[in-house]
């Protein structure tokens, strides 16, 4: 019996450091896909921040040229000249153009309103991305938390350690599935 006796602790030890490797890897796995989530928001709020300066750098040029076309537009009642006037009025209507063309340019996909449609669905794309991000980090502390809970398992002898640290990887792997399909459901509660 006593040879029965030391073999059980040996069993149950390679049984929780078998759960402590797949738990390792489920921490790799969290990882990297936080890693990789947290890259792609930080990649969509780049691409946001450049939306949002051409935005502001088009309403600049938009303006400028309406203010010039509004300054000569005042001056063109007191043109006695007709054919200065009739340049004018051309310049002007261009100006007018211009300014149009820089609020929305659906051809090239950069005007005001398309840069502002731009931008806003850059900023939707990061705070989707920034949703896994987080719920990866939940699950990469649970998985931590349940691997630090096994190692104490093998330290104390105490079984139910090793379930509750079973069940934790369950649920972080179930967070893993609900960042990679599902990110903003968490957030609705």
């Amino acid at each position: 019996m006593s040879g029965h006796a030391s073999a059980e602790p040996e069993t149950n030890n390679r049984g929780v450091a078998l759960l402590i490797a797949l738990l390792a890897l489920c921490l790799a796995f969290s990882e990297m896909g936080g890693n990789n989530a947290e890259r792609e928001a930080q990649a969509f709020n780049l691409e946001a921040s450049n939306l949002w300066a051409f935005f502001q750098a088009k309403t600049i040029r938009r303006t400028s040229v309406q203010l010039a076309a509004e300054q000569v537009e005042a001056q063109v009642p007191g043109v006695t000249d007709p054919a200065l006037r009739e340049s004018l009025e051309k310049r002007i209507a261009a100006w007018k153009r211009t300014a149009d063309r820089y609020d929305t340019e659906p051809e090239t996909n950069e005007g005001r309103k398309e840069l502002a449609a731009r931008a806003k669905a850059a900023e939707t794309k990061r705070d989707f991305q920034k949703s896994r991000n987080e719920i990866f980090e939940l699950s990469s502390a649970i998985l931590q938390i349940a691997i630090v809970l096994c190692s104490a398992m093998i330290i104390t002898g105490i079984a139910a350690l090793a379930w509750v640290a079973g069940f934790m990887g369950l649920g972080a792997i179930g967070l893993m599935a609900l960042a990679i399909a599902a990110p903003t459901m968490l957030h609705l509660f």
